[in-house]
């Protein structure tokens, strides 16, 4: 399969800080990637470099066979990016939010008003086309950003901790579409903290301190370590890595807080005595 994007040894230095370091990776087209990692462990600085914010300091990258650092207006046309601030107008309707994203896109008006249908049948946002974006709940508001990320039919969509916020019955509904993209061949690329989300993607690379750990899909994580939970996988790495002490799981604790009843039930026995 073709890759849609391919990362060889990126690099991006802030001053003294090095945010991403000598990574190198390959997302195949209509694959949905994950990128894990804690927070300031370089997710979103890969991502700008990628989509053509930000200019790395090292190495090369290409996304759709485009250079990122000599065709970077060019892909920002052919990518839907979509953040946790959803980067919605909120004095302006659903309707006009998707006209004012297809026009930044250069879509002719009959081209906006068929991909809007599309769209708005697509989030299920049917009713709430003249509802201003500010008097949207978070789930609502969620489905309108995915569609302005996606009104100018984007083949890969770029999502950076989309479901940041929204209740869990909201990041099931999106996750849902998201799977019905990825089947029609639109590549994702996506970073999350929630691990059940991760489970989704076709492959998952953990990332650290700006260097990439370990890629691979589910099964092959679980494999290779031996483990049958990606939160624990997860937890394992960055606690390797960071020279933490063991940091319990949510199993543990629950059975140690049942210990510690335990225990205190029986002192109070003894000074009942």
């Amino acid at each position: 399969m073709e890759n849609a994007v391919e990362v060889n040894n990126l690099t991006k230095v802030f001053g003294s800080l090095t945010a991403v370091n000598d990574i190198s990776f390959q997302i195949k087209r209509g694959e949905i990637f994950g990128l894990l990692g804690p927070n300031g462990s370089g997710k979103s600085t890969t991502i700008r470099m990628l989509c053509g914010v930000i200019t790395p300091s090292g190495g090369t990258g290409t996304v759709l066979g485009h250079d990122i650092l000599k065709e970077s207006e060019f892909i920002k046309q052919k990518i839907g990016y979509m953040s946790q601030s959803f980067s919605l107008y909120g004095d302006l309707t659903v309707n006009e939010n998707l006209d004012f994203y297809g026009n930044i896109f250069g879509m002719k008006k009959k081209d906006i008003e068929d991909r809007k249908k599309e769209l708005i049948a697509m989030a299920n946002l049917t009713g709430k086309e003249n509802a201003q974006a500010r008097t949207l709940s978070g789930g609502w508001k969620q489905r309108l950003a995915l569609g302005c990320a996606l009104i100018h039919n984007p083949e890969i969509l770029v999502l950076d901790e989309p479901t940041a916020g929204v209740d869990p019955v909201s990041r099931r509904e999106f996750w849902h579409m998201i799977a019905d993209l990825s089947a029609k061949g639109v590549t994702v690329l996506v970073t999350t903290h929630y691990m059940d989300e991760a489970t989704v993607c076709d492959r998952i690379g953990f990332i650290y301190n700006g260097k990439i750990i370990s890629i691979n899909s589910l099964e092959g994580h679980y494999k290779e370590m031996g483990m049958d939970n990606i939160e624990d996988i997860f937890i394992h790495h960055v606690m390797e890595l960071s020279n933490q002490e063991h940091l319990v799981s949510y199993k543990e604790l629950k059975n140690n807080k049942k210990n510690k009843k335990k225990y205190k039930g029986r002192q109070g026995d003894h000074d009942n005595e």
